[in-house]
C-alpha cells in the first residue's frame, strides 16, 4: 500500500468530518482574498484612482468584519480539526492494538515493549499530523489558484515572481526525500532502542543490583542516548534547513517583487492600491509557500512512520491499519460477552496429534506431538531444559501459532486455539508469573466479578491463605511493579490463585513449584486434587511431587515424545525420566 493510499484510507473514516475540516481551512485560506481586495482600493481611494466609490470608514469596516469572519473561521476550524485528527489517531491506535491482542501471545509484538510504546505514540502521531496538514494542502491550493488569477488581471510578470519560489520548494522537497526518509528512520529507531533499555532497567532492577552491572547498563544507556542525540540531530538539522530554504527563496522572491513594483510605478502602469494588494497577499504566498513546503516535509516522513507501523503487524495484510471500526468517544464502551462456567460444552476429551512448532530463529521446538487429556486426568510433562516443554503448553493454548497439527475438544478440531482455549474452558499459569502494581485481590481476579467465596476458595487451594496475615493490608495489599513486594513462591501461589478462581475446565500449569518449598508443594498438589472438581490438568514439571501423583507423564527429548506412561512404568524402561528423577535426590 503506497503512503498516498494509507492516508486516503484514513481520511475516509470520517468522510464528512474531514470535508467538514477541509472546507473550514479552505475558507481560512481563502479569507485574506477579500480584504487584500478592500486594501487595494483603500489605497486607491487615497490616491485618487479608485474605480468604485467607497468611503474611508465604510472601507475599514469592510476590513473589520473581515478580520472578525477570519477569527471565527479560524476557531471553527481548530475545533473541526481536533475532532478529526484525534478519531484518526485512535482509530490507528485501537486497529495496531487489536492485532496485537489478537496475535499469539509469545509473539505478540516483534519489538520490545519500550520500542511498541514509542511506536505507538510517535509514529501515529507522524501519520495523524501528516492527515491534519493535508486540509491545509486543499485551502492554501484553492488560495493560490483565486490569488493568480486576481493578479494575473494586474500584472502577470510580478505573478510568476510571486508564486516561482514554489516551483523551487516543491524542487528541493522532492531531491530531499531519501534523506528526510533516511533520518526520520534513524531518528525513530534510536528513540525505540532508549525507550527499550529503560523498560528492561526498570524490570530487572534486581537482577542488575545482584550482577553489581549497574556502571554497565548505565554506559549502554549513554552510549544510545549519544546514537539517539546524534540520529535526532541530524533529523531536525535536516528538517531546519529546509523550512530555512523555503522562507529564504520566498524572500527572495518578495525582493525582485518590490524592485519590479518601482519601476512598473514609476511608468504608471501600476497603481498604489495595486501595489497595497501584492504586499497584502505576499505574506499569505509566503505562509503558503512554506506550508505546502512543511506538508511535503510530513508526507515524506509519514512513509517512515507508515513503514514502522506495519512491522508491528509482523506479516499482517496493511489494510488492517485503516480498517474502519467504532471508537464510543460519546457511547458507553459495549461489554464484554464472556462465557461463565456451565455455558461451554463440559469437556470430556482434548486430542491433540501432529503439534508442531519451531522457533524461527533457531529450528528449535516441538515436532509431531500427540496428546490425550481426559476429563479428570493430571498429566505431567517433563523433560530436560530445553526439551520443549513449555512450547508445548504454549502451542496447545495457542500463544503461539501451530505450523502443523490438530487439537480437537470433545471431538471437533479447535480452529483458533487462541481464542478458544479462555477461561471457563482453560485456565493458564505461566512459567514466569505476570503481576501488575495492583492489590493482591485486583491480580487475581484481573477484572473477574467473583464473589467472595471463590475467591477465599481460590486463595485456599493456592495455600497463600498464611501469607495474607503477614501482608500489611491483605488482599488489599499494592504488591508493586511486577509483584516486587513479594517473595517468588508468593507470587507463583498468586498466580495458581488467578488460576484456580476461574474455574476452568482444563488447567495448565508450567513449573508452577519451582520456587515454593516441599511441604508448601505437598500442600498445593494436594488441594489441586481436592479442588479441581474433574478439570483436566496438564502440568509441566520434573519435580517428584507432582510425577508421583501423575496418571501419566510424557517425556519430551529434542522437541519430540520419548516416552508416556505411569512413573513406576518409566522408572524401569526410560533413561531419561530416570535421569531426571534422580537428579532430584
Amino acid at each position: 500500500m503506497s503512503t498516498f493510499s494509507f492516508l486516503t484510507k484514513l481520511t475516509g473514516y470520517r468522510w464528512g468530518l474531514y470535508i467538514l475540516n477541509a472546507l473550514a481551512w479552505s475558507l481560512i485560506y481563502l479569507a485574506p482574498i477579500v480584504p487584500g481586495l478592500v486594501t487595494k482600493q483603500f489605497f486607491d481611494v487615497l490616491s485618487g484612482s479608485a474605480p468604485y466609490r467607497f468611503g474611508v470608514w465604510s472601507l475599514i469596516g469592510f476590513l473589520m468584519l473581515a478580520a472578525l469572519a477570519r477569527v471565527v473561521l479560524i476557531l471553527f476550524g481548530f475545533i473541526t480539526d481536533v475532532q478529526f485528527r484525534f478519531r484518526i489517531g485512535a482509530l490507528l491506535r485501537r486497529n495496531l492494538l487489536r492485532h496485537v491482542l489478537k496475535e499469539p501471545g509469545a509473539r505478540a509484538i516483534p519489538i520490545s515493549p519500550g520500542e511498541a510504546i514509542s511506536s505507538f505514540r510517535d509514529d501515529v502521531d507522524q501519520v495523524e499530523e501528516t492527515v491534519s496538514w493535508s486540509v491545509d494542502a486543499f485551502g492554501m491550493t484553492f488560495f493560490a489558484a483565486v490569488s493568480i488569477f486576481i493578479l494575473m488581471r494586474i500584472n502577470a510578470e510580478m505573478t510568476l515572481l510571486v508564486f516561482l519560489p514554489l516551483v523551487v520548494v516543491v524542487t528541493v522537497a522532492q531531491l530531499s526525500t531519501s534523506l528526510l526518509q533516511k533520518y526520520r528512520a534513524a531518528s525513530r529507531e534510536a528513540t525505540s532502542q532508549v525507550t527499550g533499555a529503560i523498560s528492561e532497567m526498570f524490570s530487572t532492577v534486581q537482577s542488575i543490583q545482584v550482577a553489581g552491572a549497574e556502571d554497565r547498563v548505565i554506559g549502554r544507556f549513554s552510549r544510545l542516548n549519544d546514537l539517539r542525540r546524534e540520529a535526532m540531530l541530524k533529523d531536525k538539522l535536516l528538517g531546519s534547513a529546509l523550512d530555512s530554504i523555503f522562507s529564504n527563496t520566498v524572500n527572495f522572491g518578495t525582493g525582485l517583487i518590490l524592485l519590479l513594483a518601482a519601476q512598473s510605478m514609476r511608468s504608471g502602469s501600476f497603481t498604489v492600491g495595486d501595489f497595497a494588494l501584492f504586499v497584502y497577499y505576499l505574506t499569505f504566498v509566503m505562509q503558503f509557500i512554506q506550508n505546502f513546503g512543511k506538508f511535503m516535509t510530513y508526507f515524506k516522513q509519514s512513509a517512515v512512520a507508515k513503514d514502522r507501523l506495519t512491522h508491528l503487524l509482523q506479516g499482517a495484510p496493511e489494510a488492517i491499519l485503516t480498517e474502519h471500526h467504532p471508537l464510543y468517544l460519546r457511547t458507553a464502551i459495549p461489554e464484554a460477552v464472556t462465557a461463565q462456567p456451565g455455558e461451554v460444552d463440559l469437556l470430556e476429551r482434548i486430542e491433540v496429534r501432529g503439534l508442531t512448532y519451531r522457533y524461527p530463529e533457531s529450528g528449535r521446538g516441538i515436532e509431531a506431538v500427540d496428546l490425550d487429556l481426559p476429563r479428570g486426568s493430571f498429566t505431567v510433562v517433563t523433560g530436560r531444559i530445553g526439551s520443549g516443554k513449555t512450547t508445548l503448553v504454549r502451542a496447545l493454548l495457542g500463544l503461539l501459532p501451530i505450523q502443523a497439527g490438530v487439537i480437537c475438544w470433545n471431538g471437533k478440531p479447535v480452529e483458533a486455539p487462541g481464542d478458544f482455549f479462555i477461561p471457563p474452558r482453560s485456565a493458564y499459569t505461566p512459567q514466569i508469573p505476570r503481576l501488575y502494581s495492583d492489590t493482591l485481590a485486583n491480580n487475581i481476579l484481573l477484572g473477574l466479578d467473583a464473589g467472595e467465596e471463590r475467591l477465599r476458595r481460590a486463595i485456599a487451594s493456592a495455600v497463600l491463605e498464611p501469607d495474607l496475615d503477614r501482608l500489611p493490608h491483605g488482599l488489599d495489599t499494592v504488591i508493586g511493579p511486577r509483584g516486587v513486594k513479594l517473595s517468588g513462591g508468593q507470587a507463583q501461589r498468586t498466580a495458581a490463585a488467578r488460576m484456580f478462581v476461574r474455574d476452568a475446565q482444563l488447567m495448565v500449569v508450567d513449573d508452577l513449584s519451582s520456587a515454593l518449598d516441599v511441604e508448601t508443594e505437598r500442600k498445593l498438589w494436594e488441594r489441586l486434587e481436592e479442588e479441581r472438581q474433574g478439570a483436566a490438568c496438564l502440568v509441566v514439571s520434573h519435580r517428584k511431587a507432582a510425577l508421583a501423583r501423575a496418571d501419566k507423564i510424557i517425556v519430551l527429548r529434542n522437541g519430540r515424545i520419548d516416552d508416556t506412561g505411569r512413573l513406576e512404568e518409566l522408572l524401569q524402561r526410560n533413561e531419561e525420566l530416570r535421569s531426571l528423577w534422580y537428579r532430584e535426590e
